[in-house]
């Protein structure tokens, strides 16, 4: 193995693990973080040493894998149905599910990622309240090409934390890109998690009374 394979591959590892075990949540501050403790300052980050994304992501994936299957399913069962109920309750507001619940590559510490399209969030905070559910909000800017947007994001505690982030109602429509693997983001309606689930779920599925309804 050629010295810049070998750097990449132990970098790779190395974000992977800072990902799974000490809570790193960005690829970005994962890989060159890694990059400092295994190559050190003087290459300054060089890229061709560094990892994409969905090379991190395969081998979170993998190690989360290895650690223990079983836990693994189910955790990603139970974030699943979470999902489904939440979006249930936000249909009004069409829900999507994104991320690693939907891709199946939770981690220690990964939440529920919702896309919600609403032209005025005051109608979906007073949803919110009529729920019952407490949450949290705040603005993030985003670049698209030369311009910074500004998002709302919501944030709900369950089971799990929920993420909901908010666009306006012509964006149902728009495919963004994946930070990952620049592939278009898979957005999941409540039917897709519900089919989801009784695919790759089917007997914790059954077991949690899910064909009852």
């Amino acid at each position: 193995m050629k010295k810049e394979e070998r750097f990449r591959h132990l970098i790779t590892q190395e974000a992977a693990r800072l990902m799974v075990n000490e809570g790193v949540k960005q690829y970005f501050d994962a890989k060159r973080i890694a990059a400092r403790r295994i190559i050190g300052k003087q290459y300054k980050y060089n890229p061709k040493y560094l990892p994409s994304n969905g090379e991190i992501s395969e081998a979170v994936h993998a190690l989360g894998q290895l650690q223990d299957p079983r836990t693994h399913q189910e955790q990603l069962f139970r974030m699943r149905m979470c999902a489904l109920e939440v979006m249930q309750q936000l249909e009004p507001f069409s829900p999507r599910l994104i991320g690693s619940v939907s891709t199946g590559r939770i981690r220690e510490g990964s939440d529920i990622d919702l896309h919600v399209f609403t032209d005025n969030i005051e109608v979906l905070e007073h949803h919110l309240q009529t729920l019952g559910w407490s949450y949290q909000r705040d603005t993030v800017c985003i670049r698209v090409g030369s311009k910074l947007l500004e998002y709302e994001h919501i944030h709900l505690d369950f089971e799990f934390p929920v993420e909901l982030s908010v666009y306006p109602e012509r964006e149902i429509r728009v495919t963004g890109r994946s930070s990952t693997d620049g592939k278009p983001i898979q957005r999941l309606t409540s039917a897709r998690v519900r089919r989801l689930v009784m695919d790759e779920h089917w007997q914790a599925y059954l077991r949690a009374g899910g064909l009852d309804e």
